[in-house]
């Protein structure tokens, strides 16, 4: 699924961290919406199902294919997925049936071999499979049997967060690279030799990083700097109040969001979500930190392009006959899967055990045990 190096907290000195929000414009997408991340929008429930389609595909589970089902990345045949350890662990998955195609793993210290995996792009056209290794600086290339092919390599700067397959000759990706004192971290890059092929600088007056210090050291987490939006996409960077709706076969930059105030005590960061043809989800990270839930302190956002009106969203399942609320704010895949979702299967096993599922999904349910692999939800536009 997923180009995004994590989209999780990052922790430093074992701690934990959250996410960004939106407000007011017609329907037209050309129109600028306004966001206030100070106000106290009134609450709104949507079932997901009103507005999207649901997929759900368990994961073959046998002695070869046993896996925490994290997953990196969806195509058109194939799902890809790792396990939350670093174990250099990447499962190939058949994309419609869930069977387990392949297993591969390089990791290690040699030349054509990752140390870790923080990110993968499936580039199907082209069979290949790019994985992101910040610890080595290095993109590595391999066909999908996992033959090595080449590296492509970050050049300087600390990292790159953020990476999608942008056509069939480049990527996209975002670098965090505030220490280099430039203005310029979203760039196209070649997917055969990694140089840049276009800057796209995002203008901002100062560096504003998303983290909080707390007893314990350092807590951070990442804005989505990088969001598909139908067949372009949205670019961000935390330290700019505007989000922009990147062009990319012309080039442009066209204002899509202002985050206002400019800034806030503590400050508030606002990260953009899922995109669908009538809500767009958000997320306000307040610097402040939740004692219970141990995460910054954040607030789910939508913006309703027919009421034109923002609220403070709850998404619930359908397909749960308990309210199930669904992130829409994380996951981001591509144009046409705009969420992806992991659920184990002892919790399923459980609901199902409790009745408390219905439809595909209790189907599903029907035939897992406790040590079966996770099953896929895969949240998709309407056709």
């Amino acid at each position: 699924m997923k180009k995004v190096k994590s989209i999780s907290a990052i922790i430093l000195f074992g701690m934990m961290a959250g996410i960004g929000g939106c407000k007011q414009s017609d329907t037209r997408d050309d129109e600028l919406i306004t966001v206030d991340v100070t106000a106290n929008y009134p609450k709104k429930e949507v079932i997901l199902q009103d507005f999207m389609d649901v997929e759900y595909i368990p994961l073959e589970t046998n002695d070869e294919f046993v896996t925490q089902g994290k997953v990196l990345e969806i195509g058109n045949k194939y799902i890809l997925v790792k396990n939350q350890i670093n174990d250099g662990d990447l499962f190939i998955f058949d994309r419609e049936s869930g069977k387990g195609i392949r297993k591969i793993n390089r990791r290690g210290q040699g030349a054509e071999e990752y140390i870790r995996i923080d990110a993968v792009v499936l580039d199907e056209e082209n069979n290949e499979i790019f994985v992101n290794c910040d610890t080595s600086g290095k993109i590595f290339v391999y066909d999908l049997s996992g033959n090595f092919k080449r590296d492509l390599a970050h050049g300087e700067g600390p990292e790159y967060l953020y990476i999608f397959n942008y056509d069939r000759e480049n990527l996209i990706r975002y670098d965090d690279g505030k220490n280099k004192g430039i203005q310029s971290y979203h760039a196209i890059i070649s997917k055969q030799d990694g140089s840049i092929t276009r800057d796209i600088p995002i203008p901002f007056d100062k560096i504003k990083t998303p983290t909080l210090q707390m007893e314990g050291g350092l807590v951070f987490t990442n804005v989505s700097s990088i969001i598909p939006y139908h067949d372009n996409w949205l670019l961000a960077e935390a330290s700019s109040d505007t989000i922009y709706h990147y062009l990319s076969g012309e080039n442009k930059l066209i204002p899509f969001l202002i985050k206002t105030p400019s800034s806030t005590d503590p400050e508030i960061f606002l990260n953009m979500g899922a995109l669908t043809d009538r809500f767009y989800f958000m997320q306000t990270i307040e610097m402040t930190w939740d004692t219970a839930e141990r995460w910054f302190s954040t607030t789910d956002l939508m913006y309703d392009k027919q009421e034109d009106a923002l609220f403070r969203a709850t998404v619930l399942n359908g397909d749960y006959l308990k309210k199930q609320e669904v992130n829409m704010t994380s996951c981001l895949v591509n144009s046409e899967i705009a969420i992806c979702r992991t659920l184990e299967a002892g919790e399923l096993v459980e609901a199902y055990e409790n009745d408390e599922l219905k439809g595909k999904l209790k189907e599903i349910a029907a035939g897992l045990d406790e040590d079966s692999n996770p099953v896929i939800m895969l949240i998709k536009h309407k056709k």
